[in-house]
């Protein structure tokens, strides 16, 4: 397993495996603050889309089926997270758990495998099999996160949330061009403190357009975890503030950020 990203997704997960088999029976059926979406719901979604990654590692014919079934439930008005209810919705919280564990264990195991520049295809532009194992740990870093707020469990960040904080300032240009916006100018500098305390820190130096603060913070905001006025960061500039308030990481159309004072707990 030759990419590094790879073994942090596989910690990822079994961090997050653990931490839901403290769940009570009733928490599982329990809306969290995202979309109303139970603990079941959210295991069922991140299950969903690490088997139809698993259709991309067998290859374009296989995966453009998938996808081809995918858009036409889509047009009969099904969304992806009622695909999946429909698709594990005889597993109880148990099953499913172990299905998703053993799922993700072997999607990791075959872009392990891959060479490194293959690319897979996607709802979208192919990835590079970096990419593609990146944004699958940011999906399970994020929708994680909302079971810990139901539960009102502080997660300690790792140094493994580097990989979040590279698509988050890698998508700085992104996040306008998917609303139809104008870059409103070059990528502020960013400057986070890592968990271990580490300093990370991004594009050109300025006193003008900067993002400050801890990286725990930034993944937040670049996911949508959390509004930007729900955290420490400082941020200075016009469009460093255009920029966090609209802040979005992950594929698919535009999506606002929760309000403030929304997802601090359920």
């Amino acid at each position: 397993m030759a990419l590094e990203i790879c073994q942090d997704l596989l910690t990822e997960t079994a961090e997050l495996h653990a931490f839901l088999q403290t769940l009570d029976d009733d928490d599982w059926s329990r809306p969290t603050l995202f979309m109303g979406w139970t603990p079941w719901d959210v295991i069922a979604h991140l299950h969903f889309f690490d088997e139809v990654s698993m259709k991309s590692l067998a290859g374009p014919e296989e995966f453009e089926a998938l996808q081809k079934q995918f858009v036409e439930q889509m047009k009969a008005g099904l969304s992806g997270q009622e695909m999946a209810q429909k698709a594990y919705g005889e597993h109880d919280a148990s099953a499913l758990l172990e299905l998703w564990k053993t799922t993700n264990t072997a999607m990791v195991e075959q872009l392990g495998a891959s060479e490194p520049k293959r690319r897979l295809p996607w709802f979208g532009p192919d990835m590079g099999v970096q990419m593609f194992t990146t944004a699958r740990f940011m999906e399970t870093w994020s929708h994680g996160q909302a079971i810990y707020d139901l539960k009102s469990v502080e997660r300690e960040p790792t140094d493994r949330i580097k990989n979040i904080v590279a698509i988050g300032v890698r998508t700085f240009g992104w996040t306008f061009v998917n609303r139809k916006l104008d870059v409103p100018g070059p990528a502020p500098y960013v400057r986070l403190v890592a968990p271990s305390g580490e300093i990370w820190e991004f594009n050109d130096p300025s006193d003008e357009e900067r993002v400050e603060g801890s990286a725990a913070d930034f993944c937040m905001t670049v996911t949508q975890v959390r509004n930007v006025a729900d955290t420490n960061l400082q941020v200075t500039g016009e469009v460093a503030n255009r920029w966090m308030e609209i802040a979005q990481c992950f594929a698919g159309g535009p999506v606002d950020p929760p309000k403030p004072g929304y997802r601090l707990g359920a």
